[in-house]
């Protein structure tokens, strides 16, 4: 993964997401919440997508507490959700914005570290759905909105397992590296036409709870917080302008860890 596009202490300025519109799936919990508040601080008008409504009412609460513009709240289970729902979900973010500036794909869902022929076929279906078919089909219906805005982002979230095909991570690293080839893909079919930057970010070593999952026994004092990646995801959001096609890692000098 490349970090040298990444600056290592990016401080950005309070105005820097004013005006934009955007929508982070998984905004309940974890990177997901720590990027929403930001983005909320940061002047953004932020969409909350998440399964947990309690959840994403606390990140609500949390941007209009510290002075950012009034969030919206679209519940969705992505496991679940079929294609009329991204449709639906995409005009009512039409009919209340009218355009998308962002879409940030941060859910996901370990499943299971199983060997492969051990894998539950059932559990193999419901992990590929939400990493990378939900995935596919939130970039395919947001498109039309993101065409409408000047300077439009989409950003995958990314792990170092894609790249590494690590054993027994099974369908979630099979997920997360077919969501690094549609983000090639969709980087490539969209630059020569529109001004959609497509780019993958992976954060790393992070206290979350997906990380919890797959190190039960690690100590949790011994890794960085969710928000010491936040700056990599405002970066990108705010600042990068020329950069397309690309899967980057947060600076470890940013984050204290690299993933496993």
């Amino acid at each position: 993964m490349n970090t040298s596009w990444l600056p290592f202490n990016y401080q950005p300025p309070q105005d820097l997401l004013k005006n934009r519109i955007i929508l982070i799936t998984g905004a309940g919990d974890g990177i997901g919440k720590a990027v929403a508040t930001a983005c909320g601080k940061h002047q953004a008008s932020v969409i909350l997508l998440g399964k947990t409504v309690r959840k994403l009412e606390q990140v609500y609460d949390a941007i209009v507490d510290q002075g950012g513009p009034q969030p919206a709240i679209f519940p969705c289970n992505l496991e679940t959700a079929s294609p009329d729902d991204y449709l639906q979900l995409v005009d009512s973010v039409e009919r209340e914005f009218g355009r998308l500036d962002s879409l940030v794909l941060n859910a996901a869902w370990l499943g299971s570290l199983t060997p492969i022929v051990h894998y539950d076929v059932h559990l193999w279906s419901r992990v590929i759905q939400t990493n990378l078919n939900a995935n596919f089909l939130l970039a395919r219906e947001s498109y039309p909105l993101l065409k409408k805005s000047a300077a439009a982002n989409l950003l995958f979230t990314s792990d170092v397992v894609a790249q590494t095909a690590t054993a027994y991570y099974g369908a979630y690293a099979v997920a997360k590296s077919g969501c690094d080839t549609l983000m090639r893909i969709l980087a490539q079919e969209w630059e020569t036409n529109t001004c959609i930057r497509v780019n993958s970010l992976d954060p790393g070593n992070v206290h979350t709870n997906l990380r919890r999952q797959a190190f039960p026994g690690e100590d949790a004092r011994t890794l960085p917080s969710a928000d010491s990646v936040v700056p990599a995801y405002l970066y990108l959001l705010g600042a990068a302008h020329g950069l397309r096609g690309q899967v980057l890692a947060v600076p470890t000098h940013t984050c204290g860890k690299t993933s496993p």
